[in-house]
Formats: structure tokens, sequence, C-alpha cells
């Protein structure tokens, strides 16, 4: 007998009532429902855009992640004191009982060699290694307070992007999109751009879907060659043959989602239709030889190369596409000091010559634009750096900062963010937070509530339970809103 007769041949009644949606009970109860119902996806779209729980602040999201954690106590968090106290052993009430990635004994405390000055409006402390950042200090919310129980970067990564420190769990994105669907159905809506050469520390974990649907993970493109791998037709193939055999795939996989039922296999049928247009689409919106030169000197960006700048650039021009969330991993900002490149000195200084410039001019454009106030940045990494030397590295002229979780700094600018302000602080040697913690699940509610959901309601049921971005934590942080 077919397998589906024998399905449909031991069902009782019981599972009839349950599971029927077309009785008044099942009508009614929908009803009922309805408001308090996670985001549910149209099963012959699962990308269609969809309302979020509340009228959003925002509608879009670039979140810039400096890959390995810079240190922060370099750029945004001006501590007098430890400057005064450099070269002192650190106090053991600070370090006793806690572990460093690489660090053990008694290190000595270390102040920033750069020069700090309050800018814009707000007063705003930054360092010299970010001189274009002063120029948009009114559009910066600087969270001084942020902390996480992880310390090693993968782990920390995929709590910042999934919620979980274990691989598994769907990224920010994919909630994102999973939530809110796409406005332009010739482009994903959740893109990834990658720099320096080098993946995440979470991998494709860091943009996957985890067990939302896959056609909610994101799609990596890229500054340089082929925007997307494999979207090109085959050697051999035109566009009006790749059409036929599409459609031929789609009737396949029609007459298998009526029998089966499976999600999956509409997502399959929603990828290859997104991967068709996307072919003549992703490659003009990727072209940066189409902005003036101004544009490409405001951002420091080079056509054909591979950089952060013309990632940031990117990320521009895709939320004016209506892409809903771009994703920008930039590796290089793990500053141990085991080498010039990792000196909190002139190492900093090169590196954030790569990101600065970039990250202001794409302030100002989407300003300029009239996108900022529905946009927002997100820009940071996944932990902090330490108040005292690294201990490999401790005996040497080169100075670097260990891994350090109890207390780092965020950066938020954009719609529905209160600019040219500071949230919270650490304590006058930068150890622990002092006032108005934020944990990263704080964080992920807040950027949620900014795209117009309930962090506790945009949930997802898989193995018997409702899962959410923010596990079973996290508070909206009220207090950088606008």
């Amino acid at each position: 007998m077919h397998r589906h007769l024998e399905y449909m041949q031991a069902l009782t009644r019981r599972h009839f009532l349950k599971n029927c949606q077309v009785g008044l009970g099942a009508i009614a109860l929908s009803s009922l429902l309805r408001s308090e119902a996670p985001a549910a996806p149209r099963a012959d779209d699962p990308l269609a855009p969809r309302a979020p729980h509340f009228p959003p602040k925002v509608t879009r999201v670039i979140y810039l992640h400096l890959t390995g954690s810079p240190p922060h106590l370099d750029l945004f968090d001006y501590k007098p004191e430890l400057v005064k106290r450099t070269g002192q052993d650190c106090p053991d009430e600070f370090i006793k009982g806690k572990r460093f990635a690489f660090t053990s004994g008694t290190p000595k405390l270390l102040g920033t060699p750069r020069n700090f000055a309050q800018h814009g409006e707000g007063g705003v402390w930054m360092s010299d290694a970010v001189p274009h950042l002063h120029e948009v200090a009114d559009e910066l919310c600087v969270i001084r307070s942020m902390h996480t129980e992880q310390f090693n970067h993968a782990p920390a990564e995929l709590l910042v992007y999934t919620g979980s420190a274990r691989p598994g769990r769907p990224s920010l994105g994919s909630w994102v999109t999973y939530g809110l669907g796409t406005e332009n159905e010739n482009l994903p809506g959740f893109v990834a751009l990658i720099s320096s050469g080098v993946q995440p520390n979470g991998g494709k974990n860091s943009f996957g879907s985890g067990f939302l649907p896959s056609v909610y993970q994101g799609v990596q493109c890229r500054s340089k060659g082929d925007p997307v791998l494999y979207a090109s037709d085959p050697a051999g193939m035109d566009r009006d043959m790749r059409r036929l055999s599409l459609d031929a795939l789609r009737d396949l996989n029609e007459l298998q989602a009526a029998e089966l039922g499976h999600p999956e296999t509409l997502t399959r049928i929603a990828q290859y239709e997104l991967a068709f247009r996307m072919q003549a689409s992703v490659p003009e919106v990727m072209d940066i030889t189409r902005e003036p030169k101004h544009i490409l000197d405001e951002y420091g960006a080079q056509p054909g190369a591979a950089s952060f700048a013309n990632n940031c650039l990117l990320a521009r021009r895709l939320v004016e596409e209506g892409v809903r969330y771009v994703q920008l991993f930039d590796w290089g900002w793990d500053f141990h000091g085991t080498g010039p490149n990792e000196d909190i000195r002139d190492g900093l200084t090169k590196k954030c010559a790569t990101m600065d410039q970039p990250v202001a001019a794409l302030i100002k454009d989407l300003k300029r634009r009239g996108l900022l106030e529905e946009t927002l940045i997100v820009l940071g990494g996944e932990f902090g750096r330490t108040p005292f030397r690294e201990g490999r590295t401790s005996g040497g002229n080169i100075l670097g900062r260990d891994h350090f979780p109890d207390c780092y700094t965020m950066v938020m600018a954009g719609g529905g963010i209160k600019g040219g302000t500071m949230y919270g602080e650490s304590d006058e040697l930068g150890f622990s937070v002092a006032r108005d913690k934020v944990h990263v699940h704080d964080l992920q509610a807040t950027i949620l509530h900014l795209l117009g959901f309930d962090h506790e309601r945009l949930t997802f049921r898989f193995q018997g339970r409702d899962y959410r971005l923010t596990d079973v934590h996290g508070k909206v942080v009220e207090g950088v809103l606008a």
C-alpha cells in the first residue's frame, strides 16, 4: 500500500479533530490567537514581506562585526586612573578565581597609550585611532557596559549572533528575515559580506539559519569576482535553457510538496527561483563602479578589490534596494601583541584606518539619502580586551591585551537610537561594569525591539518547544532608545 494511504488509514478521530484546520472551532481559535501568534510566513512564499508585532523604528540592519574584538580601552572607554597605574601589578581582587585565554599569574596593568578627547555636542569620548568617527560623534550611542560569559572567539561570536555558544541555532539575520521577509524579491533578505580573507570565528553558523528553513540563511556575497558563487549559468547553458530546467524542477518539487508537505521542499523552490532572479539583479547592485568618484573616495573604496571599505559601500547599496539585514565580518581585531600588527599603538592605527573612514562614510551617506532614520547600524566585537598586558607578550616591546568578557564596548547608530550619548559605565580601571549592565541577550532584544518585535514572541517551534533568539533571557535597553 502507498505510504500516504497507510498514514491516512491509521488516523483516528482524535488526530483528525486535533489537526483539522477547517472546523468552526479551529477557525474561532485561529481568530482569537492571531494577535498573539509568532511570525508565520506564507507557505507559498516564505520571503514575502510581513508585519512585525508593533510599528518599528527601523526596517533594516547593518551589523559591522570586528572579528577578534577590538581593544575598547584604546578606542571608546577612557580610563585616566588606569593610565596612571600602568606597569603596576594587577590588584588580586580583580583576577582571583578568573580564567583568561593566555594570561596567568599576576599581570601588569596597561593604560592606553592613545590620546583621548570628547567629541560632538554630546561629548562622546573617543581616541585618536578613529579620527573619522569623531565627525559623526553625535550619531553614535556608545555602550560601555556590555558583558558576556564567553572568553573564546567562536563561542562568544555564536552567542552574539545565535543566542547560544554552541552551533545549531538560527543567526540574528535569519530571525530578522523569518520575521519580516524581504522587500525586494530579486535579492536575498539577508546578505553576509566578509573582508580580510578570513571567515567568521563561528564559521557559517554565524550567518546560518540553524533549524529555521534554510531560505532564511545569509547569502554570502563577494566584492571581488562573481558576487555569488554557483549562481552563474553552467557552461553551455543559456538563460532560457536554465529557465526551462528550473520550471521542470519546480513542477517536480511541487508534486513532492503536495504529497509530503515538507517545508524544506518549499524552501528549495523559493531558493531556486531567487537564485534565477539574482543572476540579473545581484551583479548590478554589487557593481560599485556605478558610484560617482566622490562617493568612492569618501568610503576609500576601490572597484575590483575585496575590502571592508568596499563592503560598507555595498551595505548601503543593498539596504537601499530593500535588503533587510546586511552582516559584515572583518578579521584582524585580535590585539594580543604577538606581532607588530597587533600592537595597540601603530598596529591599531593601521587597522583602524581600514575601518574608521568607511564606517563614518556609511553613516554620512545613509543620512544624506534619508536612509539613516530607518536603518540600524551596530559596530563591535564578540567581547572586550583586558585592562592589563597579555601574558605571553608581557615581557616584550609590543603592547597587547588578552580576551576579556566582563566589560566591553559596542556602538550603535541610526533610527531609534539616542545619538551623541554614552550609555553605562565601567569601573575606574575597566575591570567590571559599574552602572547599567547590558548583556548580549539585552542587545539582541533591543535590536529586535527596534525592528518592531517583542523578542519573547518571535519564536519557532523545534523539537517540541518554542525557541527564540534570546533563549530565556534579555530585556530591551530603554536607555539607548531615542
